[in-house]
């Protein structure tokens, strides 16, 4: 690999191509026409503008995406995330141009990206998962039956879902019928797939995940990740490892979402989800990504190991650098996703153009970001502007650290979400583990101290 394409903005645009830098690889990255002057753009070694603001004719625009690559005569391209990392039929094409995919080959990503079933793959592979109905709910089949040997509530879920969208909560039977049937017209509205399953609903569950890599024929995994400080089912905060976890329980997921991807034949970097129930101290698959994921620094700096490195060399060589018995874990890493949000006003999109940014310094500080002053903050994009990592020996300390690095920014000219990293931080919930993936919805006037 030669010359990469990157299919992507922002943090992580700048995270490729700095990486593949350091691998001696040249980068083009393909830009929308008010990302032309962005960080991202000044991180690769050229850019191209493909199309104006709108995601739908830019970086959502497939053909024109190729069309660069192949005219700037580059040998690979890396999605990254969201947009096209996880579309099947981009990954097909981007193979039929004579080019190289960063990522799984596009048979898994459409495996993973049907939910029910991902979760049969799962249920092959040895990985728990929760007592739901058998594959996605046959519309002649006796739906009632199959939810009462669930147990309620529970979950309608859409099989081509994901992201939190296409999941639809029953209290009781009296509610399943008419949910089953507004979930398949809104997952057939939104998806183009109206099938749905059933699984059953946990209550206050944490959500944890597990790092995978595999080149086709070794498969790793680098740890855990706890993501359950949610809201609205976007995660806010992340750290690794996963805390409070019962030994049985983490050597379960690790070595379980391993042999997911040995069944997959998996190549690549992924992500293996789960809910895990304090309560009954179990863990249930959720579903696979099979794309870098926002959070991955926090795997990096417990480990060591670069991912993008790792994916590079992946579709590259065909092999990875390491082994599992290479990876060695060290000392909690948490991340906080800093978005251009107003807090106060229900988390309103903040954009603008940025005055003044002064970011935190300091052994053990790292800061992922796409942004700098004088950067215009776009209403047409997610509005993360940066990820803020801190590594320290232990959990508490973690927590410190981060609530120092936070004190230290300062970013002008539009509202961010760092009130609400600080509030949540200093909970006494998060302190002892006791938050959950709903617990921000639960909890009244967010920002006043607890």
């Amino acid at each position: 690999m030669k010359k990469l394409l990157i299919a992507n903005r922002g943090e992580i645009a700048v995270r490729i191509a700095r990486t593949a830098r350091e691998m001696g690889i040249e980068t083009l990255l393909v830009t929308s026409e008010p990302d032309a002057a962005s960080l991202a753009a000044g991180a690769a070694d050229n850019f191209i503008v493909i199309g104006p603001a709108p995601a739908a004719a830019s970086y959502l625009n497939q053909d024109a995406i190729i069309a660069a690559a192949v005219d700037n005569r580059c040998d690979a391209i890396h999605p990254g995330y969201g947009f096209l990392s996880e579309n099947a039929i981009f990954a097909r094409k981007v193979i039929e141009a004579g080019l190289t995919w960063v990522g799984p080959d596009a048979g898994a990503i459409e495996m993973m990206g049907n939910k029910s079933m991902a979760r049969e793959s799962a249920r092959k592979a040895g990985v728990p998962v929760l007592r739901g109905s058998d594959g996605p709910l046959d519309p002649e089949a006796d739906a009632l039956e199959a939810a009462r040997g669930i147990g309620y509530p529970l979950m309608v879920k859409a099989s081509a879902g994901g992201g939190g969208r296409g999941i639809r909560f029953v209290h009781n039977e009296d509610e399943l019928l008419e949910t089953i049937e507004m979930a398949r017209g809104e997952a057939a509205s939104v998806f183009g797939d109206p099938t749905v399953y059933l699984e059953r609903f946990v209550q206050h569950a944490r959500h944890v995940e597990v790092q995978v890599l595999g080149d086709g024929t070794n498969f790793i995994h680098l740890g855990d990740r706890d993501c359950s400080m949610q809201r609205r089912s976007q995660k806010v905060i992340e750290e690794a490892p996963a805390p409070d976890l019962p030994d049985a329980v983490r050597r379960t997921i690790r070595e379980s979402s391993v042999e997911l991807a040995r069944e997959c034949g998996y190549s690549g970097a992924g992500t293996v989800e789960f809910l895990y129930d304090p309560a009954g101290q179990e863990a249930a698959f959720i579903e696979m990504n099979t794309r870098i994921q926002v959070e991955h620094p926090v795997t990096e700096e417990i480990t060591g190991v670069d991912l993008i490195r790792e994916q590079l060399l992946i579709a590259s060589t065909g092999s990875m650098s390491i082994r599992q018995d290479d990876v060695r874990f060290s000392g909690h890493a948490i991340e906080c996703r800093i978005n251009a949000e107003d807090p106060d006003h229900n988390f309103f999109p903040s954009p603008g153009l940025i005055q003044s940014i002064e970011w935190p310094s300091g052994e053990g500080i790292r800061v992922d970001t796409g942004v700098e002053a004088g950067s215009l903050v776009s209403p047409y994009y997610d509005s993360l502007l940066a990820k803020l990592i801190v590594h320290t020996p232990d959990r508490n300390s973690a927590i410190a650290a981060m609530l120092a690095a936070l004190d230290a920014t300062h970013i002008d000219g539009v509202k961010t979400t760092i009130p609400v990293h600080k509030t949540l931080l200093a909970r006494p919930e998060f302190t002892a583990v006791k938050h959950h993936s709903k617990f921000i919805e639960t909890v009244d006037n967010l920002m006043e101290a607890p």
